[in-house]
């Protein structure tokens, strides 16, 4: 149970940008986001990385995604569709170039205690406003938060 590294199998997009699929996964009662911990365990994040040249469709890319980070197994409900690359020129790096991501939104069907990052990663259930405070200083990703149906009370 091994996640996918490296960035030999990435597709790019015409402009040379990472394609990125991520989750917005939901609670079933819609109510809460689960945000899983950065790789540094410094900030909450959503599940999301790249679409990768043997993956048939980007939602397959996302749910492979969802899986190795969180641990969860889901069911997309809803395409959030693509999201503008929010950082600045002299943000990126060969390790982080410019993205273009492209969210889904997804029901939890299934959470496994076990799972291909789990030493790597935290992850928790927030309500929208605890999520809104985490993901301040990802745009991106906050954006694709608010293209969600959470419960917004």
């Amino acid at each position: 149970m091994e996640a996918r590294v490296g960035r030999e199998n990435q597709r790019y997009g015409d402009n040379g940008e990472r394609l990125v699929a991520g989750i917005v996964a939901l609670s079933t009662d819609q109510t809460k986001v689960l945000l899983i911990s950065s790789t540094r365990r410094t900030t909450w994040v959503l599940p999301k990385g790249g679409w990768e040249l043997d993956e048939p469709t980007i939602e397959a890319a996302a749910m492979r995604e969802a899986w190795e980070e969180a641990g969860i197994i889901v069911k997309i409900t809803k395409d959030l569709g693509k999201v503008d690359e929010k950082r600045r020129e002299e943000q990126f790096t060969i390790e982080a170039p410019r993205a273009a991501y492209h969210f889904f939104e997804a029901v939890v069907e299934k959470m496994e205690d076990e799972f291909p990052e789990m030493q790597k990663r935290d992850r928790k259930w927030m309500c929208y406003e605890d999520a809104v405070k985490e993901l301040q200083k990802r745009p991106e990703l906050l954006d694709a938060l608010q293209r969600s149906s959470i419960a917004r009370s």
